[in-house]
């Protein structure tokens, strides 16, 4: 080969080499899983539901870890995947094992590390069970279905390990649980109270937005006694956010029927719905929880 022609075959190789190069992306490092754990009191944590960054690792609701003679008894369990970490964070706060995981609903993020724990007991609502049983996530894994069910309400325990399991309607779905621990006057609202902003209601796990303010009102008249607040999704907060949040949900549902009462649409209720009247509310979700009490009818 000529001189001149061989190094411009050899130029061309070098420059597509560094295109292809240029081209090529590394994948990035893994982002460490990493879970937070907050004290409550001598025997109660949360294992909150937040995460670092990328927003890919989000981990699921938070999980009450409450801390008895007889063992540790976890409301929620987290999204799959987070098993390992939660186990670890748990064991970062005692040896005991766990015995007993409460599941507030059906959605994944509550329930995604049943079977992390080996075989557990396993306590929800009736309804709660029947949704979870149409999962995918519990095909071949139905020995980590809840084994113990109830209606209206189920103590578990008794003394300062006592737990008391309400069931007050549908809202956020149709086998919400409010978890109570009387000695401790903590309750565990689940997503029936994820947050400050419009509710995701479920219908097709029996969730209702029409029922969410008569459901809430039946918590402010149930649960007394209570200090302390474990939202589904949020720093902790008090029976006052509740009532604040029963009132706001009042005043969605209020606005959202009187305007399609009124022949407007969804679009109209949401751009007439005043968000700053609720002090530390954003309104993400509001336009979506409005347009569940539009199609319920």
């Amino acid at each position: 080969m000529p001189e001149v022609q061989r190094l411009i075959v050899l130029g061309a190789i070098v420059l597509f080499g560094s295109l292809a190069l240029g081209a090529y992306q590394a994948p990035a490092p893994a982002v460490p899983k990493v879970l937070d754990i907050v004290k409550l009191k001598d025997n109660l944590y949360v294992i909150t539901s937040s995460s670092p960054t990328p927003r890919e690792l989000f981990s699921g609701g938070n999980v009450a870890v409450f801390i008895t003679d007889a063992g540790v008894t976890l409301v929620d369990s987290k999204l799959a995947g987070w098993g390992q970490v939660l186990i670890d964070k748990v064991k970062s706060v005692t040896n005991k094992p766990v015995t007993t995981i409460i599941n507030t609903h059906t959605h994944g993020d509550h329930t995604g590390n049943n079977d992390a724990f080996g075989k557990v007991d396993v306590v929800a609502h009736e309804n709660t069970r029947a949704n979870m049983a149409k999962m995918d996530a519990f095909k071949g894994k139905e020995p980590f279905l809840p084994g113990k069910i109830y209606k209206d309400k189920l103590t578990i325990g008794r003394g300062q390990d006592q737990i008391d399991l309400h069931y007050f309607g549908s809202a956020h779905t149709n086998g919400d649980t409010v978890v109570v621990f009387p000695a401790l006057r903590v309750v565990h609202m689940g997503d029936m109270f994820a947050w400050k902003d419009g509710p995701l209601c479920d219908r097709n796990n029996g969730g209702s937005c029409v029922s969410y303010p008569k459901t809430l009102a039946g918590v402010m008249a149930g649960i007394k006694n209570v200090d302390i607040v474990i939202p589904g999704h949020s720093p902790m907060m008090t029976m006052k956010d509740v009532q604040g949040y029963q009132q706001f949900m009042t005043d969605l549902v209020a606005a959202a029927q009187a305007a399609r009462g009124a022949g407007k649409t969804v679009d109209d209720a949401f751009a007439a719905f005043d968000i700053g009247k609720y002090a530390g509310y954003k309104n993400e979700r509001v336009k979506a929880a409005m347009q569940a009490v539009f199609d319920e009818k």
